[in-house]
C-alpha cells in the first residue's frame, strides 16, 4: 500500500495537444479515488501517466513518497486492470492469474497457493481449470483482477474495468470490485465516464473537464455542494435541471424573495439566501439556477404546499420506473449550456428548458396533463452566470 501525489502533473503531445493540465491529487493509503468525467476529458491519459504508459511533460508523480516520473512502468510497484480484460486465451484462469507471479520465477508450490488465495477471494476456485472463452463477462473481469492481486502492488489502477458488461452485472461487479478493495486495502485509482459508479464506489470523487480537475470530494458533498455548473449537471441520474432566473425582493424588508423564471415566479425563503450572502450581489439580475429531480414533486399528491411555491407545466414524457416516476415538462425559462459534451440538450430553443422531475408512484399525471410541480425552494442551488461558479458565502 502507498499514498500517491500528483503534483501538477500535465500533458502535452508532440502535436501542441494539451490532454491535462496541471492536474492535482492527493490519494492517501489504502484510499479508493475515481477519475470521472466526459469522454475525451483527459481521464485515460491521467491514469497512463501514473501506470508509465505516458511520458509526464511537467509536474511530478510520487508513489508512497519516491519520485517516478523516469522509473519504468514495471518498477513501479503498480498493477493495472484493463477495460477489455486482456486475458491469454491459451492459458486457464489459473494460469492467468499466475502469469505475473511466473514472471518473477517463483516456485511453482508458492505460485499455486497465491493463485488458490486469489481464486477464493474473488470466487473463481470452480473456475481455476477453464479457459477465459468459457467464462461470462463478470467472470473474465474477475480474472483480470486476481491477476492484479497477485502481484500485492502498492497500487491498483484500473480502466473503465465495467465498461463490456451488461447493466445488471455492471451493478453486480460495482459491490464486488469495491468490497474487494476495502478487504484487501490497496490503494486504487479508478478512471470511470460513468457518474453512477463513482458516487457508488469511491471514497472520494475527481471531476476532470477538458483536461482540468473541477471539483474533489466525497460523493455526497460532491452531489450536495457542487463547486460549478459542470459538477452540477454532470453529477447526479437524471441531471440537475439548470435554467436562469432572475432572484429579487419585491417588498424590500428582506423577509421573503422572488425567482422570476421565465412567465413564473416561485417564492424563496430569507433563510435560503441568507445561507448564501453572495446572492444579494446578484439581486435583480440574471442567474443560473439548480434543482434536482428529487426536490420536484406532484403537487397533487402533496397537502398544504404553497401557491407560490409550484410551478406549472403539461407533461411531456413520462417514464413510470415502478418505486418512482420520471416526469418531464417544459418552461419558459431560458436554458443553460452545461459545458458537458456528451449530454442531451434540452428540446426546444434557448428561451426554454426541459425539466426532469422525480414523482412519487401516487402520482397519477399522464403526457399531454396540465400539473402543478411543488419545488422545494430551499434546496435551489445558484450560480455566477459569468463564471459558472457556486454562489455561496
Amino acid at each position: 500500500m502507498a499514498a500517491v501525489t500528483l503534483d501538477k502533473i500535465t500533458k502535452v503531445y508532440p502535436n501542441g495537444f494539451q490532454a491535462v493540465t496541471d492536474l492535482s491529487l492527493e490519494l492517501t493509503d489504502g484510499e479508493f479515488l475515481v477519475l470521472v468525467g466526459p469522454s475525451g476529458c483527459g481521464k485515460s491519459t491521467a491514469l497512463r501517466m501514473i501506470a508509465g504508459l505516458e511520458d509526464i511533460s511537467t509536474g511530478d508523480l510520487l508513489v508512497g513518497g519516491r519520485r517516478v516520473n523516469d522509473v519504468q512502468p514495471r518498477d513501479r510497484d503498480i498493477a493495472m486492470v484493463f477495460q477489455n480484460y486482456a486475458l491469454y486465451p491459451q492459458m486457464t484462469v489459473g494460469e492467468n492469474i499466475g502469469f505475473p507471479l511466473k514472471l518473477k520465477k517463483l516456485p511453482k508450490a508458492e505460485r499455486l497457493a497465491q493463485v488458490a488465495e486469489a481464486a477464493k477471494v474473488l470466487e473463481l476456485t470452480e473456475q481455476l481449470d477453464k479457459k477465459p472463452a468459457l467464462l461470462s463477462g463478470g467472470q473474465r473481469q474477475r480474472v483480470a483482477m486476481g491477476r492484479a492481486i497477485v502481484r500485492r502492488p502498492s497500487l491498483f489502477l484500473m480502466d473503465e474495468p465495467l465498461s463490456n458488461l451488461d447493466a445488471k452485472l455492471r451493478v453486480q461487479m460495482r459491490a464486488d470490485i469495491a468490497a474487494i478493495q476495502r478487504d484487501l486495502g490497496v490503494t486504487t485509482f479508478y478512471v470511470t465516464h460513468d457518474q453512477v459508479e463513482a458516487m457508488t464506489m469511491g471514497d472520494r470523487v475527481a471531476v476532470i473537464k477538458d483536461g482540468y480537475l473541477q471539483q474533489v470530494a466525497a460523493p455526497e458533498e460532491l452531489y450536495d455542494a457542487p463547486d460549478n455548473v459542470f459538477v452540477a449537471a454532470f453529477i447526479g441520474s437524471p441531471s440537475m435541471n439548470l435554467f436562469e432566473a432572475t432572484l429579487s425582493r419585491p417588498g424590500g424588508d428582506g423577509t421573503d424573495y422572488q425567482l422570476q423564471a421565465g412567465s413564473q415566479r416561485l417564492a424563496v425563503p430569507a433563510d435560503a439566501v441568507a445561507a448564501r450572502p453572495a446572492l444579494l450581489e446578484h439581486l435583480d439580475t440574471p442567474i443560473v439556477v439548480g434543482i434536482r429531480p428529487e426536490d420536484l414533486e406532484d403537487a397533487a399528491v402533496i397537502a398544504d404546499h404553497p401557491q407560490d411555491q409550484r410551478l406549472r407545466a403539461e407533461v411531456a414524457v413520462r417514464e413510470a420506473l415502478g418505486a418512482e416516476t420520471l416526469i418531464h415538462f417544459g418552461v419558459d425559462a431560458p436554458t443553460v449550456d452545461s459545458g458537458d459534451p456528451d449530454a442531451i440538450e434540452e428540446l426546444g430553443d434557448e428561451s426554454s428548458t426541459r425539466f426532469t422531475a422525480r414523482f412519487s408512484p401516487l402520482s397519477r399525471a399522464r403526457v399531454g396533463d396540465p400539473i402543478e410541480v411543488k419545488v422545494n425552494t430551499a434546496k435551489l442551488h445558484f450560480f455566477d452566470p459569468a463564471t459558472h461558479l457556486a454562489i455561496r458565502s
